[in-house]
């Protein structure tokens, strides 16, 4: 039997057909066994045990997206009040001032004016 890479999900293909496997052991009335861990037992505890560890998971997966989508929205108004900020800045002190510049705007002076580009004329 090769090694089991028990860092990668089974498919959900996979776990379908061993609850299924499960319910149709549960109909056998002579299953008897001696290795524990393949016990009728055993695999209703870990048959329960998966359930529960994937609701945990399902309810961690809501709580993280709550908690992203709150940080993602936190971040938009942060970024639109600095963006106000900076409109007040240039309103109040002007485009050209040490205090647009001081807020991470470019003066007004020190932007560089665009050149005209030359026209290549083709010859055929």
């Amino acid at each position: 039997m090769p090694v089991q890479d028990k860092t990668r999900r089974l498919p959900s293909q996979s776990i379908s057909q061993d609850i299924t496997s499960l319910h149709g052991l549960q109909t056998i009335s002579t299953y008897n066994t001696t290795r524990a861990d393949a016990s009728l037992a055993n695999l209703q505890q870990a048959y329960q045990a998966m359930l529960v560890q994937q609701q945990a998971e399902t309810e961690k997966l809501t709580l993280y997206r709550a908690a992203a989508d709150a940080a993602r929205l936190a971040e938009w108004e942060f970024h639109n009040a600095v963006l106000a900020m900076k409109e007040v800045v240039r309103g109040q002190y002007g485009s050209d001032s040490n205090q647009a510049q001081a807020v991470g705007l470019k003066k007004k002076s020190e932007r560089k004016r665009p050149n005209r580009k030359k026209s290549v004329e083709i010859a055929s």
